[in-house]
């Protein structure tokens, strides 16, 4: 297991879209917290063919919805991995797919049973405040491709190959 690659083996992770899917999930909780990821060696399958690869994994969801402060700060910075090159392959929106569409058509549902099954000692005095964070997280869910996109705008480009009219 590893926490870091080097530059020449981090574009031959097996799952490399993955860092494009988490960060949907991230801009979409406010994940207050650069992205995290380990690094391990296992068999992957790719076009019928099974041979030894490195596969990441996503770690750390501790600073969804900002920590303790249940709230969705919007800094284009937050939610990227530090390793740009993980991002070489987007060049527009389109390339968060189909991620972007099952955040934005994810069942109001699937959040109300989600809480019922928190334990009551967990947010006891708080249920107001968790209620509030919850419908402002089902609200956001058409945001993200937007809250995406902004990404754009931080300090350095973390997609250099997105084509500005797509």
């Amino acid at each position: 297991m590893y926490d870091f690659l080097p530059d020449s083996l981090l574009p031959t992770v097996a799952n490399l879209e993955e860092f494009r899917a988490i960060l949907v999930f991230d801009k979409w909780v406010g994940n207050a917290d650069g992205r995290q990821a380990i690094f391990y060696r296992a068999r992957v399958t790719a076009g019928g063919e099974t041979r030894p690869g490195i596969v990441a994994r996503m770690i750390d969801h501790g600073f969804a919805f900002n920590g303790p402060h249940w709230d969705f700060p919007e800094s284009p910075l937050q939610g990227l991995y530090s390793r740009r090159m993980v991002y070489d392959k987007v060049q527009s929106l389109d390339d968060f797919e189909p991620w972007l569409e099952q955040v934005v058509h994810f069942p109001e549902e699937v959040i109300d049973r989600a809480w019922k099954r928190i334990p009551p000692d967990w947010v006891a005095g708080e249920e107001d405040a968790l209620e509030q964070m919850l419908e402002r997280l089902f609200e956001r869910r058409n945001r993200v491709g937007d809250l995406i996109a902004a990404c754009r705008e931080a300090r350095t480009d973390p997609f250099p190959n997105w084509h500005a009219l797509k």
